[in-house]
This record gives structure tokens, C-alpha cells and sequence, in this order.
């Protein structure tokens, strides 16, 4: 290998190891959630499994983070992934919200469930098991529009 490509790899090495040096703040994380979803309403089992294996690492505060949300720049995007997923939903939240709200958020997961738009296909790529079937999401809109419609 020429010098020249040599202090090319040291320098991208260097900049990678660098980058592990930005800080950067987990979004939190915590498996006692009294106010969820799952504790406060009357979820199947079915969609409880869904939920857990396609919506809450973004959408509750009971992510599991893999190895790789560990090392930038993957981390940076799985951090702000999670924190915005929380802003539009966080389903560990669930019991703090009005009935209205819920209501509009239920009717908001039935649409981007049967449209295909969440789980979010970068998502599924590296977690296959989040991956739904049409059967997957016609269950989830479903069970949320019948809920919904309970408030």
C-alpha cells in the first residue's frame, strides 16, 4: 500500500475515533411505565407483541438499544430517531393523556399502520421481527380504531 493510501486510512480512522468523542445523551430509558398503554388498557396479547417488537423502541420509554446504537455516527440518528418517535407518540405515556388525544392518536396509528408507513423501513432492516404482515396491520388498525371509537 502507497504512503499516500496509507495517511488516507489514518485519517478516516482518525476522524471515525473522533467521533466517538461527541457527546451525545441516550434518550432515557425505564421498564416500569404505570401510565403505558399496555397497563392501562385492554391490549390482546396479539398486538401487545406487535407493539412491543414494532413500536416501542421509538414510541416508549422501554427502548432497547442494539450494540451499534453505540458507536456514531449510527448512534446519532438512533437517538434522534427515538426522541422524535417519543414526541409523536410515546405510548408509556398513555394514561397522562386526554381522552381526545388518544382518541386522535389511535386514529393516527390505524393510518400510518395500514398505509405502510410505520414500522419505518430503515427500522425493519435491522430488526427483521418488526416487520408486519397485511394481517399484522389490519389486526393493529382494527383493535386501535375499536378503542378509538371507546372514547
Amino acid at each position: 500500500m502507497s504512503k499516500k493510501k496509507r495517511l488516507i486510512w489514518y485519517v478516516i480512522l482518525g476522524g471515525f475515533i473522533l467521533m466517538q468523542a461527541y457527546p451525545m445523551e441516550r434518550p432515557y430509558v425505564s421498564i416500569d411505565n404505570p401510565a403505558d398503554i399496555i397497563a392501562n388498557e385492554d391490549v390482546p396479547d396479539e398486538i401487545t407483541n406487535m407493539l412491543k417488537s414494532a413500536c416501542y423502541d421509538c414510541h416508549s420509554d422501554e427502548t432497547v438499544y442494539p450494540w451499534y446504537a453505540n458507536v456514531a455516527p449510527v448512534k446519532w440518528l438512533v437517538y434522534r430517531d427515538t426522541e422524535e418517535g417519543r414526541k409523536d407518540l410515546n405510548f408509556s405515556n398513555w394514561n397522562t393523556m386526554s381522552k381526545d388525544d388518544k382518541a386522535d392518536i389511535l386514529y393516527d396509528i390505524a393510518e400510518e399502520v395500514t398505509e405502510g408507513d410505520m414500522p419505518m423501513k430503515i427500522y425493519t432492516l435491522t430488526h427483521p421481527d418488526a416487520k408486519l404482515s397485511d394481517e399484522d396491520r389490519k389486526a393493529i388498525s382494527e383493535w386501535v380504531e375499536n378503542l378509538a371509537d371507546s372514547y
